[in-house]
């Protein structure tokens, strides 16, 4: 089958579980309380698309293109970020779930996450330079060997990032939020 062109189009409360989005490169488009749950996205292009609403959890992203794309009170849990093609991607999250995705060896530098819960997620081995998380639940998330620096912690909570396998020259941090610090030294705290 021959892959799709798709630019400003609307998909509204469709079911992808049942007829799987074709193939093909979208731009500027917009998905509304779609479900993609389990669905193969592997090999499409998405640019300057919009996702709202959206069941995305367990989609296969294999060389899955995400350019310019924004996702908001979405429920995506168990992605495999690391799948996607890394070139031009670049991808924004507000009131999104992601628990127990992964963002293992990638660069996402200046990616916002605003308001998103990030329970048990995976981030190792990456570059988030000058990321925001801005409200974020971290409760259990691995954050390991990357590079943090000048990432906005301020008002995130539950985090637990040990400072001599990560790099975080400039980063941010509330004064609430320095036991996430120091955790594997086994201090007390009061």
């Amino acid at each position: 089958m021959e892959a799709i062109f798709v630019a400003d189009k609307t998909f509204d409360k469709v079911d992808f579980t049942q007829n799987p989005l074709p193939r093909g490169e979208y731009e500027n488009c917009t998905f509304l309380m779609c479900d993609f749950s389990h669905s193969d996205l592997s090999e499409i292009k998405f640019s300057e698309c919009s996702f709202q609403r959206c069941n995305l959890s367990l989609v296969k992203l294999r060389q899955t293109a995400l350019r310019d794309i924004t996702f908001k009170e979405c429920k995506m849990l168990g992605l495999h970020f690391g799948d996607c093609n890394q070139f031009g991607l670049t991808f924004s999250f507000e009131e999104c779930n992601l628990t127990h995705s992964s963002f293992l060896e990638m660069k996402i530098r200046k990616t916002i996450f605003k308001n998103c819960i990030l329970h048990e997620i995976e981030i190792e081995e990456s570059d988030l330079t000058g990321c925001i998380f801005e409200n974020c639940d971290f409760r259990n998330a691995l954050l390991e060997n990357s590079i943090l620096n000048q990432v906005d912690f301020s008002t995130a909570v539950n985090y637990s990032i040990n400072p001599e396998v990560n790099r975080l020259k400039k980063a941010r941090f509330s004064l609430t939020g320095v036991p996430g610090l120091l955790h594997q030294y086994d201090l007390i705290i009061e």
